[in-house]
C-alpha cells in the first residue's frame, strides 16, 4: 500500500478506492465541516431552493419517496429490456451522441401507441434515462453526470412536448378519477402513470435550471429556450404552471385523490422558480426597474446583510438561572468554565418549553421564554453553563468573521411619513392642511424646515433616505394620485402592459385565482404538525402508502419517517411557491400582489401560520425524519445496508433538519408580506395571540428567522401594552439592533394607540374596491367600466363601420327626412366661437 499512497487509499472495508473518488469524499467532507461551522455562527445560508452549501443531489432525492425504492430496479428492467435489442451488447454510456439520440427518437415513437401497459414501460425506459443509467455508474458523482447530459438529450429531442400530452390525457382521464373515489383506501399503485411522468419532468425542469460552469454552448442556449417555452401561453393558450395548478384545485375538490401532490406541488415551485427567477433575479430585477424610473439605488442588499448577522443564542435554562443569581448573592462565582454554544442541538436537550403544552400568555417573563440576549449579564453572551469538556480546538484567524459596527441597516422614510408630519405640523402651527403636498412648508417654524430637510435628505454621508418604493412608484398610483395621468389614459386608449412572464401567469390565474390559494392552504394545513386526522380532511398521503401495509415493526418505523418526511416537503413546496409569487407579484405590480394577499387573509392564512408555530419548534427543526441510505442517488449506487430499529430511530447525521428550517423562514416571510403597513391585520395577529407564540420561535439559533419574527414583534409592540413591554425588554432590545428602523415610527412607545379606530372590513373593502378597478380597466374585455377609452378623433369615428338593423334600410328616407332635413340647423353659427 505505501507505494500506491500517491494515487489509492484504503477505507475501512480495505477496499482499493482510487484517489479521484477520495478527493471527491475529502471535498465533501471539507464542505459538510464548513457547513457546520457556518451553522454555529447561526449565518446558515437560506436561499432558493434549499440546496445549502450547493449540494445538488438534495432536490432530486426529496422527489421519490422512500415506498417508490424497488421501482428503481423497475425502471432499470425495463430500459435494459428494450435496450438490449438496440445496442447488442453495448452499454449506454459507451454510445456516440448520434446513436444515444436514434434510441430516444425510437422511444419517442413508441410514446404513441395506444397501449396503456407498453407507454407506461417506455416512459418508465425514459425515466431511467433521466435517473442517469445508474446501473452503469460506480458513484454518485457519475450518476449525476449522466442524468444531467441526458436530461438536455431528452429535450432536444422533444420528449418534454410528448410527456405534456400524456400528462393532459391522464388529467382528463375520467375513469380512473371515478375508479379513484370509489375506492375506501388510495395507494401508490393508483398513481403510477402519473408519478412515472411527473418525475421525468421534474427531473427535466430541475436540472435544466440549475446552471453550472461547466455547461455547454448549447446546454445555455437549450435552458434559455426551456425558460421561455415554460413560461408563455403555449400549452392550451395557458404556461405549463397553470396546468399543474388546475391539478392541485382538482385534488383539493376531491375529484381526483389519486394525484400524487407531492411531485405535483415540487414541480409547480420549480417551473415558478425556473420561469418568474429566485431572489437573486429579484434582487437584479428590482435594482434595473428602479435605474428605469430614475429612482435612487438601493441602500444595501438585504440578502447579503442577513447573511453577515450574527444570531442571538437561545437563553440558559431556568434551573442556570436560579442557580447563578443563588451564587451571586452568596458572593462567589461560579467554578464552572463558560464554554461557547457550537450548535442548537445543546440546548434543544435543556429546552424548558420542550414538555410544555403550547401556552397563550401575553405577559411572560423574559427571563425563562425570551430567545434573545442582552450583553450585560454574563449569562446573556452567547454561552451556556456545561461541566468541564476537554477544551475546543483554536479557530484560525484566517476563518473569523468580521462583523460591521452599528446598526445592520440603513433607516428608511417613506412619503407617507412625511406627509403624516407635516399634517401634524400644519395643523399645530396654521390650523389647516394642504393633502398630499411634502414641498410647501410657508408658515412653519425653522426646526420643522431642517426636520424636512433631513428626512428628505439623499446622502451616502446620512444613512436615512427618502425611500421610494418600486412596486409604489409604478403607473397603478399616477393613475390613483394623478388626474392628468387618468386623462391621458382615457384619450390614449388601453394600457400598455408588458408581457412578462409575471403578467402572462397573472393573467391565467385570474380567473380562479381564490381557488388556487385556498387549495394551496388545505395542503398546509393538512400537511402541517400541529393538524389532528379529520375524516373529511384531505388525503395527501396517497403517493407514499403502499398496497401492503406494515406488518412487522421495522416496516411501520420506516412508513412513519416516510410520511413524516413526505409531509414535510409538501410544507416546503409550498411555503417557498406561496413566497415567490407574492414577490414576483409585488414587483410586477402592487394590485396583483395585494389581490393574492387579500385571499390568503380571508382564507385564514394568518391563523394558519401561527397554528403551524404553535408547537415546540425546537423539535420541529432539528427532527429526524431521513433515512439517509434509502436516498436517491444513495440507494441505486451502494449495496444496502440491513436497517436496524436504531439505525432508524438514530436519523442522519445533520443535527438540523434544513427542510423546515427553510419552511420556517418562509412562513414567516409571508406572514409578514401579509401584514406589513396593514393595521387591521396586524391588529388580528394580537387578536391571536401571536407573541407568546412567535417569542417561542426565537430559540432557533438561526439569523434569518430571528429577523423575520423580531420584525413580526415589532409591529405589534405598540398594541401589547406597557405591561408587555415592561417584562420583555431584552425582546425590545433585539428588535432595535437587528430590525430596519423607520425614523418616524413610534413602534417601542405606542403613545395613543387605544384610541386609534380597527375597522377590518372597511379596510379590506376599500382595499378589495382598487383592486376590481384595476383589474377592469387592465383585463376586462368588454371594455363596460368607468375607464372605458374614449375616440374623440373626428376621422376615426366617422370612418367606423356601424352595424344597422335590416328593417332600418326601408325606412331609411323616412329617417332621413325627420331627422335631417326637417331639422333647422345654423351651419353659421357652427363656425363661430362661442
Amino acid at each position: 500500500m505505501s507505494n500506491r499512497k500517491h494515487c489509492d487509499y484504503t477505507c475501512k472495508n480495505h477496499q482499493i478506492v482510487p484517489a479521484s473518488v477520495y478527493l471527491v469524499t475529502a471535498h465533501a467532507r471539507a464542505r459538510f465541516i464548513n457547513a457546520k461551522r457556518c451553522i454555529n455562527d447561526g449565518r446558515t445560508e437560506y436561499n432558493n431552493a434549499d440546496r445549502f452549501f450547493s449540494d445538488y443531489s438534495s432536490p432530486l432525492r426529496q422527489l421519490y419517496s422512500y415506498t417508490e425504492e424497488p421501482e428503481f430496479a423497475l425502471n432499470r428492467d425495463y430500459f435494459e429490456e428494450d435496450f438490449r435489442s438496440h445496442a447488442r451488447g453495448r452499454r449506454w454510456i459507451e454510445l456516440t451522441v448520434e446513436e444515444q439520440r436514434a434510441y430516444v427518437m425510437k422511444l419517442l415513437d413508441a410514446l404513441e401507441v395506444t397501449d396503456r401497459d407498453k407507454r407506461l414501460k417506455v416512459a418508465r425506459a425514459i425515466l431511467y434515462l433521466a435517473q442517469g443509467v445508474f446501473d452503469e455508474c460506480d458513484t454518485e458523482v457519475d450518476v449525476l453526470h449522466w442524468s444531467r447530459h441526458n436530461v438536455f438529450l431528452l429535450y432536444d429531442m422533444g420528449i418534454f412536448t410528448a410527456l405534456l400530452e400524456l400528462l393532459s390525457m391522464e388529467i382528463d382521464n375520467n375513469q380512473a378519477c371515478s375508479s379513484a373515489v370509489r375506492k375506501p383506501a388510495i395507494s401508490l399503485a393508483d398513481s403510477t402513470e402519473l408519478r412515472v411522468l411527473l418525475s421525468i419532468m421534474y427531473l427535466m425542469v430541475e436540472t435544466i435550471r440549475v446552471q453550472t460552469e461547466d455547461d455547454r454552448p448549447e446546454w445555455r442556449a437549450a435552458r434559455e429556450a426551456f425558460k421561455n417555452e415554460l413560461g408563455s401561453p403555449l400549452y392550451n393558450g395557458e404556461p405549463f404552471a397553470l396546468l399543474l395548478f388546475t391539478m392541485v384545485t382538482k385534488f383539493c375538490s376531491m375529484n381526483a385523490p389519486h394525484f400524487p401532490m407531492k411531485k405535483v406541488l415540487l414541480l409547480l415551485w420549480k417551473t415558478i422558480l425556473f420561469t418568474l427567477g429566485g431572489f437573486e433575479e429579484l434582487q437584479e430585477m428590482k435594482v434595473r426597474g428602479r435605474e428605469r424610473l430614475n429612482l435612487p439605488p438601493l441602500p444595501e442588499d438585504s440578502i447579503k446583510v442577513v447573511r453577515a448577522m450574527r444570531a442571538a443564542s437561545p437563553p440558559a435554562s431556568a434551573m442556570e438561572l436560579i442557580e447563578q443569581q443563588q451564587q451571586q448573592k452568596r458572593g462567589r462565582r461560579s467554578r464552572r468554565p463558560l464554554v461557547k454554544q457550537d450548535s442548537l442541538d445543546t440546548y434543544n436537550e435543556r429546552d424548558p418549553f420542550k414538555n410544555d403544552d403550547a401556552r397563550d400568555e401575553e405577559e411572560d417573563p423574559e427571563d425563562t421564554d425570551s430567545g434573545i440576549e442582552g450583553e450585560v449579564d454574563p449569562l446573556d453572551r452567547d454561552v451556556i453553563i456545561q461541566p468541564p469538556p476537554p477544551p475546543p480546538p483554536l479557530r484560525p484567524p484566517t476563518e473569523r468573521v468580521n462583523f460591521p459596527k452599528g446598526l445592520p441597516w440603513a433607516p428608511k422614510v417613506r412619503e407617507k411619513d412625511i406627509e403624516h408630519f407635516l399634517e401634524t405640523s400644519r395643523n399645530k402651527f396654521i390650523g389647516f392642511t394642504l393633502g398630499n403636498d411634502i414641498d410647501t412648508l410657508v408658515g412653519l417654524p425653522r426646526p420643522i424646515h431642517e426636520s424636512v430637510k433631513t428626512l428628505k435628505q439623499v446622502s451616502e454621508d446620512i444613512s436615512s433616505s427618502l425611500y421610494f418604493s418600486l412596486s409604489v412608484t409604478n403607473t397603478q398610483i399616477h393613475f390613483s394620485r394623478c388626474p392628468s395621468s387618468l386623462l391621458l389614459y382615457l384619450i390614449i386608449g388601453e394600457e400598455e402592459v408588458e408581457e412578462t412572464p409575471t403578467e402572462m401567469l397573472y393573467l391565467g390565474m385570474l380567473p380562479n385565482l381564490s381557488q388556487y390559494v385556498i387549495a394551496l392552504l388545505k395542503l398546509l394545513l393538512a400537511a402541517a404538525p400541529t393538524s389532528k386526522a379529520k375524516t373529511d380532511s384531505i388525503n395527501i398521503l396517497a403517493d407514499v402508502l403502499p398496497e401492503e401495509m406494515p406488518i412487522t415493526v421495522l416496516q411501520s418505523m420506516k412508513l412513519g419517517i416516510d410520511v413524516n418526511r413526505h409531509k414535510e416537503i409538501i410544507v416546503k413546496a409550498i411555503s417557498a411557491l406561496l413566497l415567490l409569487l407574492l414577490k414576483h407579484f409585488k414587483l410586477n405590480h402592487i394590485y396583483q400582489f395585494e389581490i393574492v394577499s387579500q385571499h390568503l387573509v380571508f382564507a385564514n392564512c394568518i391563523p394558519l401560520i401561527l397554528k403551524f408555530f404553535n408547537q415546540n419548534i425546537m423539535s420541529y427543526i432539528s427532527a429526524k425524519n431521513s433515512i439517509c441510505v434509502l436516498d436517491f442517488p444513495h440507494c441505486v449506487v451502494h449495496e444496502m445496508p440491513e436497517l436496524t430499529a436504531e439505525s432508524l430511530e438514530a436519523g442522519d447525521s445533520n443535527q438540523f433538519c434544513w427542510r423546515n428550517l427553510f419552511s420556517c423562514i418562509n412562513l414567516l416571510r409571508i406572514l409578514n408580506k401579509l401584514t406589513k403597513w396593514k393595521h387591521s391585520r396586524t391588529m388580528m395577529l394580537v387578536v391571536f395571540k401571536s407573541a407568546p407564540i412567535l417569542k417561542r420561535a426565537l430559540k432557533v439559533k438561526q439569523a434569518m428567522m430571528q429577523l423575520y419574527v423580531l420584525k413580526l414583534l415589532k409591529i405589534q409592540t405598540k398594541y401589547l401594552g406597557r405591561q408587555w413591554r415592561k417584562s420583555n425588554m431584552k425582546t425590545m432590545s433585539a428588535i432595535y439592533q437587528k430590525v430596519r428602523h423607520r425614523l418616524n415610527d413610534d413602534w417601542a412607545y405606542g403613545n395613543d394607540i387605544d384610541a386609534r379606530p380597527w375597522d377590518f372590513q372597511a379596510e379590506e373593502c376599500a382595499l378589495r374596491e382598487s383592486i376590481e378597478k384595476f383589474n377592469s380597466r387592465r383585463y376586462d374585455k368588454n371594455k363596460n367600466g368607468d375607464f372605458t377609452p374614449v375616440d374623440n378623433c373626428l376621422q376615426s369615428v366617422l370612418g367606423q363601420r356601424v352595424e344597422l338593423p335590416e328593417d332600418f334600410h326601408y325606412s331609411y328616407e323616412m329617417w332621413l327626412e325627420r331627422e335631417v332635413f326637417s331639422q333647422p340647423i345654423q351651419w353659421e353659427g357652427l363656425l363661430q366661437n362661442p
